[in-house]
């Protein structure tokens, strides 16, 4: 079985105790980071003995073939990401894909997400809303990107390193209108969160 897990944002007293008892009990596990994950278990106070694998963006095409192998032989695979829920702004959607296309089971372990956590923190309407994932780092594409949202009605959430915020909010602010109400959250779960709206 394919379980996809979800991973405390910041706060690791957010780890669902269901999270706790995959980790402790699986054989493979694949990881976005194995330090982050190493750390995140030193935290919890658990301990794992399961084989680590390294899958993050970089490498999730390629290492797609061989955890399915894992998958069929009859084999677990926990899959966590540094932070929320695998497969969203995060490698395993194509995992997860290529799990269903072999009749694999796949379980999900809900908790934190990113997404919904600033939705909810920014104060918008959160009846509709649309994730567009990480905005393009190059800016004709970001905006580009900006452009096709022009006329969204919907309260968008929107994913930006730190390092590129600055510009990423004046090209969204030429082509989205300044007027127009957001937020930014940061650090969310953690000792210096903050929403600046």
């Amino acid at each position: 079985m394919l379980i996809l897990a979800a991973i405390p944002l910041g706060n690791p007293a957010d780890a669902s105790l269901n999270l706790r008892e995959a980790i402790v009990s699986a054989k493979f596990i694949a990881a976005e980071d194995s330090r982050k994950f190493s750390r995140l278990c030193l935290d919890l106070g658990i301990t794992y003995s399961a084989k680590i694998i390294s899958f993050f963006e970089g490498n999730e095409i390629e290492r797609v073939d061989e955890l399915v192998k894992i998958l069929e032989s009859g084999s677990d695979l926990l899959v966590v990401t540094d932070a929320g829920m695998p497969g969203i702004s995060d490698p395993g959607y194509r995992l997860a894909r290529a799990a269903v296309e072999k009749n694999i089971k796949i379980k999900v372990l809900p908790g934190p997400s990113a997404v919904t956590t600033a939705l909810l923190l920014s104060g918008l309407p959160s009846d509709r809303f649309c994730f567009e994932g990480f905005a393009p780092r190059a800016q004709g594409a970001r905006n580009t990107f900006y452009e096709s949202l022009r006329f969204e009605e919907r309260t968008m959430v929107i994913f930006e390193a730190p390092h590129r915020l600055h510009e990423s909010l004046v090209d969204a602010a030429a082509i989205l209108g300044d007027s127009r109400k957001g937020a930014i959250c940061r650090e969310m779960t953690k000792t210096y969160e903050e929403t600046i709206r």
